[in-house]
């Protein structure tokens, strides 16, 4: 009887993910489980095909040979998997490599990719004027680096270090084959290393690295954005003798400014005015993020929300000599805390501005609105 397709054995769709395949057959062994079911052959059956199904699917390399070549991924015979031929080929050795080759760091030919230490990841914070202007930043990094006892090599004798693993002769790993697969693991003998160490360095233990904290300093180009990730090659952890330092990842962050506020390679500025500076109009000086100042000419009638724009005054542009602009946006500020004197001023500019409504259009006309309104809802 032909097998039952294995999607279909645990009831899920093909794309399902882990967590989906993993409910299916915890859901299925409740259901069938011996223990639950005792002396009921069926639900032995059903079980062990649940179980059979799940242990293929489960592990991404052998869920890829099935739904390349269904059941006879894993049927063995004489140069042929259930029905395909692969005499033809360079062997079982040659179609692992094509199927897993890149997954598992190898390609035809025995080459292998070299091994790296461990990346680092560092976050640093800066000021928006630093980010402006380009800085230089020092970072103190935990970080693993070659034994200074041992020259990085593992080993109390330097003449001798290490001599190559007899299990993986040098690969640092291991192959064993079950039925179609070709299994390839980390060398139990060496951990991956390639080599075995006879007489380990007391400073590493045979490592090869200690943890240290280094200083390393970098600049920061100017027109840096919030979130950038900057590489620096070689500058991550050091994996021991015959391996390549691995890469340092610098997050950079940047500190909100208590007057600027960047919009791409613009700046926008909120400056409160008074009152009677908005309505009488005058000038200002305001900073620019260069450290300069700035003259701004404020027209009389200033209302809040408009913007007076500042060419070249803005933010730095990332690998450019250019400028973006500043924007000054205004907010006509209403007095508080009035004095007698200020008050009794102020009684006799309202008192004079009932009698010129032009000084203020948007509030006479909305007025005159709502007495229409009122006046209308009555008839």
């Amino acid at each position: 009887m032909a097998k039952q397709d294995f999607y279909t054995t645990l009831g899920v769709a093909r794309d399902a993910g882990a967590e989906d395949l993993k409910k299916a057959y915890r859901k299925l062994a409740m259901q069938f489980h011996p223990d639950r079911n005792p002396g009921d052959k069926q639900a032995e059956a059903k079980f062990k095909e649940a179980s059979e199904a799940y242990e293929v699917l489960k592990d991404d390399q052998k869920r890829a040979a099935y739904d390349r070549f269904g059941h006879a991924a894993f049927e063995q015979g004489n140069g042929q998997a259930g029905g395909f031929d692969f005499s033809g080929t360079g062997g079982l050795g040659d179609i692992f490599d094509q199927m897993f080759g890149d997954f598992m760091g190898n390609r035809r030919g025995g080459q292998t990719r070299p091994r790296t230490g461990a990346d680092i990841r560092q976050a640093v914070e800066i000021d928006l004027t630093e980010a402006f202007a380009g800085t230089k930043v020092t970072m103190k990094i935990p970080t693993r680096v070659a034994c200074e006892a041992c020259a990085g090599t593992g080993s109390e004798d330097k003449a001798r270090a290490a001599d190559t693993c007899a299990t993986c002769h040098g690969a640092g790993k291991v192959r064993a084959q079950q039925g179609f697969f070709l299994i390839e693991r980390t060398c139990p003998t060496c951990g991956g290393q390639g080599r075995v160490i006879r007489n380990p360095c007391r400073v590493c233990r045979g490592a090869g690295t200690v943890q240290r904290e280094r200083s390393l300093q970098d600049t920061i180009r100017a027109g840096v954005e919030d979130g950038t990730r900057i590489r620096l090659a070689g500058e991550g952890e050091s994996g021991g003798q015959g391996t390549q330092n691995g890469d340092l990842y610098v997050h950079v962050a940047i500190r909100p400014h208590e007057f600027f506020q960047r919009e791409a390679a613009n700046i926008l500025m909120r400056v409160p005015l008074r009152m009677t500076q908005a309505a009488l109009g005058g000038d200002i000086e305001v900073p620019v993020i260069d450290g300069t100042k700035a003259k701004v000419k404020i027209p009389p009638g200033t209302q809040t929300g408009d913007q007076f724009r500042l060419r070249g005054k803005g933010f730095s542009v990332l690998r450019s000599p250019a400028r973006g602009d500043m924007f000054i946006q205004v907010a006509v500020e209403t007095p508080q805390n009035l004095s007698a004197k200020q008050r009794e001023l102020l009684e006799a500019f309202e008192t004079e501005a009932e009698k010129h409504a032009k000084g203020s259009p948007d509030h006479e006309g909305f007025f005159a609105k709502v007495k229409e309104f009122f006046e209308g809802g009555r008839s």
